[in-house]
């Protein structure tokens, strides 16, 4: 297998250079030592599009915030390059995110480079007829474009690369939920219209040195529906065997160290939050692969190494594809009944721990005279194999059941929650009507705390509290949002306070828990006055409330909030979340 692919690739690369010399990418001119500017894949692009216009279309998708154009290449010999098209011929779309890092451009040169193969020397069996790519060459374009020879100090090669956020300082890995950045906006708008049975998202990881050249994480495998995780394992491991074959020493999960710089904590599983690309996609029912080569190997094997994943994922994709849209159906359907069902929000490693034998290098741990910590230093001159623990397992550590109708945001919060849900392709209706009081469930939060320091841009907030029945009315502008669409596991995930991507969770909530009016300490004496006067159950609360709570009692504010809250002036809706849900809802 090793041997085939390598005589594929150098027969693609003549067959390339002996009919257009201008198809071939910087870094392979280089000799893996550049890579090239944005500029090259606009170029490439176009150049693929005009050398193969039966096979290729290159098109513009977006507006990064600089106005540099998002562009992205649908390939497929399968007579049709339409996204509607190819789904009514129920095409597998295999998608290629590259650069959403542009420090880590190793996906945009190797993309270029199979898509090439692929294109200029066919096989017998040419998986194009079977399916169809959807390349973005460079999600972050303008990341991209603030090139700089340190912008990876933690990385060997390319001589000079991107940046890791946009010109926004967002951080796009980070925003598949919250969806602020334009770019981000773009791609769900891309993922809805093509709609790819399996996304590749192509990085290069930072962390320990060791020998491991790569890893491959896919979900649905940890979260997600059922119904798609066997199959998800299936291709994971398939790609693992691909990669071993062809002299990588590939992992099944994240070689992040448990604690910072030391080797000896070992290792954990981890099943992805929905604001990076893994837990998206199992939210949305399709196979999501993170794909991570190591940056402390050179640039032309990770490029060799990405490579060779986007070969196995093609090959995967033309064998399995049909069954994994069948089995994406399903899953479709399956979503549509989640009303008043349990469903993860999520997760974290579970107790279970493995002793692993992991191929790293030596290293030494003493103490610096410049951090005052200790300092590890590796040998990757001397290979060493580290017995260290890994957390194997995952567990839930969120659940909730899903509305049996949907959930309803006020009018006064609709403006900014309908542009994002019409970004992730989520259906729902605007009432033109207001609603009398009917019956809903809210979530009045007992505690609510902000982050102390800003996150990709917002400030975060999370809360404690339950939902409760309360008859509320609904004004007119308002949105209804319902449980019953394909998109429900992305609709509760967005919707449910505690979630850890949850609108609420991203900061979209918080004027709701500023107070706004107040009682001046004078005039909230001679409410408690009334109040105890005219309420002696309410007096007797006082007193016992008194006795029992030192710090209450020494505070003056905290004594008289305890009647305003209880006085018709108090606002009913301080930390009420402006989110409610539906177990029935007309529209």
């Amino acid at each position: 297998m090793r041997s085939l692919c390598f005589l594929l690739f150098c027969l693609a690369t003549m067959t390339a250079q002996a009919t257009d010399d201008t198809l071939l990418t910087t870094a392979e001119r280089s000799a893996f030592i550049h890579t090239a500017r944005y500029a090259e894949a606009l170029r490439l692009s176009e150049a693929y599009a005009a050398r193969w216009p039966d096979a290729v279309r290159s098109f513009d998708f977006g507006t990064t915030p600089e106005g540099r154009p998002l562009r992205a290449l649908i390939v497929s010999r399968t007579g049709v390059l339409d996204a509607k098209a190819l789904h009514a011929q129920k095409v597998p779309v295999l998608a290629w995110q590259g650069g959403i890092h542009p420090g880590e451009s190793d996906g945009k040169d190797a993309g270029f480079m199979v898509l090439r193969e692929l294109l200029a020397a066919p096989a017998q069996d040419d998986p194009l007829r079977k399916i169809a790519i959807l390349f973005i060459p460079v999600f972050n374009v303008d990341g991209h474009e603030r090139f700089g020879k340190w912008n990876r100090p933690n990385q060997v090669g390319p001589e000079e690369m991107g940046w890791r956020t946009n010109a926004q300082n967002l951080n796009l890995n980070r925003d598949y939920m919250k969806a602020d950045a334009p770019e981000m906006q773009a791609v769900l708008r891309l993922l809805t219209e093509w709609d790819p049975i399996l996304y590749a998202d192509l990085h290069v990881t930072d962390g320990a040195d060791f020998q491991h050249d790569v890893s491959v994480q896919v979900e649905p495998i940890h979260q997600g529906a059922e119904s798609l995780r066997a199959a998800g394992v299936a291709m994971r491991d398939a790609v693992l065997a691909d990669l071993a074959a062809q002299g990588s020493l590939p992992l099944p999960f994240y070689p992040n160290l448990v604690e910072e710089d030391n080797p000896a904590s070992g290792f954990s599983e981890d099943a992805y939050l929905p604001r990076f690309s893994t837990g998206y996609g199992a939210l949305r029912n399709r196979y999501a692969l993170l794909l991570e080569t190591h940056s402390w190997k050179d640039y032309k094997t990770r490029v060799r190494v990405t490579a060779n994943t986007l070969r196995a994922l093609v090959q995967q994709t033309a064998a399995a594809g049909d069954e994994w849209l069948k089995l994406a159906e399903a899953a479709d359907v399956e979503a549509t009944k989640l009303g008043g069902q349990w469903i993860e929000l999520d997760h974290d490693a579970g107790e279970h721990v493995s002793m692993i034998d992991f191929k790293g290098f030596a290293y030494t741990r003493e103490p610096s005279a410049i951090s005052g910590g200790l300092v590890t230093r590796y040998d990757p001159s001397t290979p060493q194999i580290w017995q260290v623990p890994y957390k194997d397992t995952i567990v839930a550590t969120l659940t909730v059941v899903a509305p049996k109708a949907g959930y309803v945001v006020p009018a006064g919060y609709a403006a900014a929650i309908a542009e994002r849900l019409a970004a992730h392709g989520i259906r729902f209706e605007r009432l033109v009507a207001a609603r009398a009081k009917q019956a809903l469930q809210t979530f009045r939060a007992s505690e609510a705390t902000l982050t102390p320091s800003t996150f990709e841009g917002r400030t975060m907030l999370t809360v404690k509290g339950e939902w409760q029945d309360e008859s509320r009315a609904v004004p007119a502008g308002s949105l209804f949002i319902p449980i019953v669409q394909p998109l429900a596991r992305v609709v509760v995930a967005l919707m449910e306070p505690q979630a850890p991507d949850s609108f609420l969770s991203w900061g979209f909530f918080n004027a709701a828990f500023e107070q706004k009016e107040y009682a001046e300490p004078y005039v909230a004496e001679q409410i408690a006055s009334e109040m105890l006067a005219k309420d002696a159950a309410l007096a007797a609360e006082f007193k016992a409330k008194l006795a029992g709570d030192k710090a209450f009692a020494a505070s003056p504010k905290a004594r008289l909030d305890f009647f305003y809250r209880r006085h018709a002036s108090w606002d009913e809706q301080y930390f009420l979340v402006p989110v409610y849900r539906a177990d029935s809802f007309k529209l």
